[in-house]
């Protein structure tokens, strides 16, 4: 194995809102080609994670650097170029819905590229395929199921071919199936593409079969108990929050 290569790295992070401090002191690395999952309970601040690693919202204090870059210090231009190096797979898909899968997997390509009709149809055809929906360009997201949306929603994250694809609850309301498949989509693009993925997930099967490292974010102490890989921390849980949120019984749900 090589040595890691840290593309995300978070130091002594504090978020929340107004005087509300949600989590504090942070601290953890995201490397090249991770499977990275922000886990934990509900209302313990995963999505708000999501928005200040991707720019969307400020931390209250710490860092975050994207490669050697201290994102939240650097120019409004800097940041910029370090964010179309992402893509982001929102919860519903986030699909326009006026638009057919083509024209909404185009959009990105002609707002930030110089390539001409028949090359961005081009690209497009290529995106769909990669995510098993070849021939569907013409669908409009109401004409296809919810898992073809999130697989649509993903095609275009990768649009712009980016270094790293963030989802946010990418099964949620998925069927068991729909789920897996999506998981393995995900890992089959993460060992074609190269792709570092971080993702926001309390899905037990999911952050077992695709997650090779992560972050805790425990919602009793306010903090991080936890990160490793989600299996290691199952088979020597280091607190009794981590034991009890990776071994959650099927009749019970997050």
């Amino acid at each position: 194995m090589t040595t890691p290569e840290p593309v995300i790295t978070v130091g002594n992070l504090e978020m929340g809102y107004g005087n509300f401090v949600l989590m504090s002191d942070l601290t953890f690395t995201v490397n090249r080609g991770d499977v990275f999952i922000i886990m934990g309970g509900s209302g313990c601040g995963k999505s708000t994670l999501l928005k200040i690693l991707v720019g969307l919202k400020p931390p209250s204090k710490g860092q975050v650097l994207h490669g050697d870059v201290n994102f939240w210090h650097t120019d409004a231009e800097t940041r910029e170029s370090i964010q179309r190096r992402f893509g982001i797979l929102y919860q519903s898909g986030a699909l326009w819905s006026s638009m057919t899968l083509a024209e909404n997997i185009a959009l990105p390509l002609e707002q930030y590229t110089k390539l001409k009709p028949d090359q961005i149809r081009e690209v497009v055809a290529l995106k769909l395929a990669l995510v098993g929906l070849a021939g569907f360009e013409d669908f409009y997201p109401s004409e296809i199921s919810g898992g073809m949306k999130k697989r649509a929603g993903l095609a275009r994250a990768m649009a712009l071919d980016p270094d790293i694809l963030f989802f946010d609850e990418p099964s949620a309301g998925l069927d068991p199936v729909s789920s897996r498949l999506l998981d393995d989509l995900i890992l089959e693009l993460r060992a074609s593409l190269n792709t570092t993925i971080v993702i926001v997930t309390h899905e037990l099967a999911s952050i077992f079969a695709i997650g090779n490292n992560s972050v805790f974010l425990d919602v009793e102490k306010r903090t991080m108990t936890a990160s490793g890989d989600p299996s290691k921390l199952l088979a020597a849980p280091p607190n009794p929050n981590v034991h009890k949120f990776l071994t959650r019984g099927e009749n019970q749900h997050a």
